[in-house]
């Protein structure tokens, strides 16, 4: 028997989903995640939060609103993971090594993992297209919210109807986070960052950010939403009314080995000059090359990335880009000699 089948879905929906709640409307499917990371429940809260209002409400829903809860042995522990990131192990190798295995041999992510890729893979048999996905984040420095998405333009084209800052291209950086293993699919997939972790700020951010997902999803028509202006304006003031789209220009990697110590004071979106002292690094100290943006300084014990660095896109630049991909130019350019 495939390992993914070796708990029934009733036992899983009981362990994992916070709320599923269908219309009486045929409409698209907005899956939404908290706690893939155990020191980050803001995302949980808030979605629980959300799914008992729905629940006591006479909203008309279109389609299918599910809410799933990601890393449970780490929530309970209140730490990132407990064996491996749960966010850096969704490939179609390691997931296909994974299956193959006996379930006894596992770590405690590898098992998260089983259980939510049959959830998903349920949702895809079950539930009706088009389908979009959101993964509830919260960084361990102080932040605007912002969301981070691969650059591919059904996700840019969500994304900019929310009134945060966007990271395009984290992808480029990252091995195996669940939102690109579900993007490759073709599927919208964003993650939203709402704040420092276990503020009661992320989880107002990440139920502002849920409302309006809501509503852009098609799922709920704004005007039967009488906070949808409160729940945007929540959004932008959080952000300092920051809408631009950023691009990762360098990515700090660490590892467990390492001994790295980011140096106190820094915030995601923080304008730095050249020559600034950011951190230490396995004891050399190191410096910003340019000036530039810090962005996800790392200050808690695990992770892989002690920061970033980012910069802004012009807006020229992301429309042109669009057009060039509409026209697939890319396609255009690998014809040509060499």
């Amino acid at each position: 028997m495939n390992k993914f089948q070796t708990r029934s879905i009733e036992k899983l929906k009981t362990e994992r989903i916070i709320g599923h709640i269908s219309g009486k409307e045929k409409g698209p499917t907005l899956v939404l995640f908290g706690g893939i990371h155990g020191n980050e429940p803001s995302g949980v809260e808030a979605l629980e939060h959300v799914f008992e209002q729905l629940k006591g409400s006479e909203l008309q829903i279109k389609g299918s609103i599910i809410g799933i809860k990601g890393n449970i042995p780490a929530l309970l522990k209140k730490k990132r993971f407990l064996d491996d990131d749960l966010n850096r192990i969704w490939t179609h190798s390691g997931i296909d090594k994974i299956e193959q295995r006996d379930q006894k041999e596992l770590s405690v992510e590898e098992n998260e993992l089983i259980f939510i890729y049959q959830l998903i893979s349920d949702i895809f048999k079950t539930e009706p297209a088009p389908y979009y996905f959101i993964d509830f984040h919260t960084t361990s420095s102080p932040t605007l919210p912002f969301i981070t998405i691969n650059d591919a333009l059904i996700n840019r084209e969500f994304a900019r109807l929310f009134p945060v800052p966007v990271i395009l291209g984290i992808e480029e950086y990252l091995e195996g986070p669940m939102l690109s293993y579900i993007n490759e699919k073709g599927y919208v997939a964003i993650g939203f960052e709402s704040g420092q972790h276990f503020t009661e700020e992320a989880v107002t951010n990440s139920i502002s950010f849920i409302w309006l997902a809501l509503i852009f999803a098609g799922i709920i028509d704004k005007e039967e939403v009488p906070d949808y202006k409160k729940h945007r304006n929540v959004l932008s003031a959080a952000a300092k009314g920051n809408t631009i789209f950023y691009e990762i220009i360098h990515r700090h990697r660490i590892t467990e080995a390492d001994n790295f110590k980011m140096f106190p004071g820094f915030s995601s979106f923080d304008k730095l000059p050249k020559g600034i002292t950011l951190a230490n690094h396995n004891g050399e100290e190191i410096t910003a090359y340019k000036d530039t943006i810090v962005f996800m300084p790392l200050y808690q014990v695990q992770g892989e990335e002690g920061f970033f660095l980012i910069r802004p896109i012009p807006l020229w630049i992301l429309s042109f880009s669009a057009f060039l991909r509409r026209i697939k130019f890319d396609y255009f350019l690998a014809s040509l000699p060499g």
